[in-house]
């Protein structure tokens, strides 16, 4: 049996032997921020700005830099966090650079403290529409409800911001939706859109030995054509449809939180898919001050490997040659702090390095029509003793 194989088998039992471990020592920051003490963190930011006009000073507001790898640190049972000591950014009310914004964040705070205050949710998008020509663009306000989420250390749900799914989910698992909607993922040719609101779920109930997270959408959906949720039944999919939302990333931690079960990555073997399921195990940079209730430190990387291109003997046309972009994003991954901690995926990123050529998942299909679904993933989880 290969290599990669036998440490799937070894990974299987100290997963097992961590995986409580792991969630009891995330979970203490997973709680969300009480009503109250979010209005408290709203009102102490206008509070500062009345104090500085009244000082007849121009009110600044001070954000912590989130484009930038120097304000993050690792922890490797959580993933990426943000630094204590990071940079900060100033938006003055001076400025006519910045002035605009400025009003754009008071603007936004104000709605936010008016959902909090009433208990009550909006969508981003909904929150857009009640003045698009003040915010300009759905990206400027997106941006605007992190950076306040960020500054007030307060996750994005306990603002009420709500922001629409993109991602699907299917498999042997049923749960009621904030508003008492019962949701039934098991049908084997439809997929279930996430939750806009996963920390509304409740009354999760599954029988799920996995959860496989699916980088793309196009997988995911010959998954459910192939029914591989009957074959390799009782199991959970999802997928983030490529760089995955918040919502689909919380859906997953969820389920691992909750289900205490195994979480693989499906990806290409390529960069961008190894820098996606990182993402996922690890959290972003851009949202490092979320990762502790959003990265999934245990996943695994189940494939497409590099070494599983030359193993398998997939053709030559079947393969992507590298870029100058492919391998600069290849180089600049092997830099992060994490990676030097998975001396397996050093390995594979090697390999992928040496032959300076990548797949897409589709590239199995190339050997056999079925071969992903009835030969590729019930190998691998059954030599790893996962079914």
């Amino acid at each position: 049996m290969t290599e990669q194989f036998s440490e799937v088998g070894k990974l299987r039992a100290v997963l097992l032997q961590n995986l409580e471990t792991v969630g009891e020592t995330v979970t203490s920051y997973t709680e969300d921020i009480a009503r109250l003490d979010v209005l408290t963190r709203i009102e102490k930011v206008i509070q500062k700005i009345v104090h500085s006009l009244s000082k007849r000073e121009a009110p600044v507001l001070e954000l912590n830099t989130r484009s930038c790898w120097s304000n993050t640190r690792f922890d490797k049972s959580v993933g990426l966090l943000m630094s204590s000591d990071t940079t900060v950014t100033t938006i003055r009310s001076d400025c006519p650079s910045s002035v605009h914004k400025f009003a754009l964040f008071l603007k936004v705070l104000a709605m936010i403290y008016k959902l909090v205050q009433t208990d009550s949710y909006a969508t981003k998008r909904d929150m857009y529409y009640n003045d698009p020509q003040l915010f300009g663009t759905q990206r400027n306000l997106d941006l605007i409800v992190d950076d306040i989420s960020c500054m007030l250390r307060v996750p994005r749900r306990s603002l009420h911001v709500l922001a629409t799914s993109k991602g699907f989910i299917s498999g042997d698992l049923c749960y009621l939706e904030a508003d008492g909607t019962r949701v039934e993922c098991s049908s084997s040719s439809a997929a279930v859109p996430v939750s806009s609101n996963v920390s509304g779920i409740t009354s999760i109930v599954s029988s799920a030995k996995f959860v496989l997270v699916v980088e793309k959408d196009a997988t995911f959906q010959r998954l459910l054509d192939d029914e591989f949720c009957t074959r390799l039944h009782p199991c959970v999919i999802i997928t983030g449809k490529g760089v995955p939302d918040v919502n689909s990333r919380l859906m997953v931690r969820k389920l691992w939180d909750t289900l205490h079960i195994p979480v693989f990555a499906l990806v290409d073997a390529d960069p961008h898919g190894i820098e996606i399921m990182c993402v996922y195990k690890y959290g972003s940079m851009s949202m490092a001050f979320e990762a502790p209730s959003l990265a999934i430190p245990c996943i695994l990387w189940m494939g497409l490997l590099p070494s599983d291109i030359e193993r398998l003997e997939v053709p030559q046309d079947a393969l992507i040659p590298f870029t100058k972009s492919d391998e600069s994003k290849l180089i600049s991954l092997r830099k992060r702090p994490y990676i030097s901690c998975q001396p397996a995926w050093e390995r594979e990123m090697d390999i992928m390095l040496t032959c300076k050529q990548k797949a897409e998942i589709q590239c199995l299909a190339s050997i056999a029509p079925h071969f992903l679904t009835r030969v590729y993933l019930p190998n691998k989880l059954l030599y790893g003793g996962w079914i």
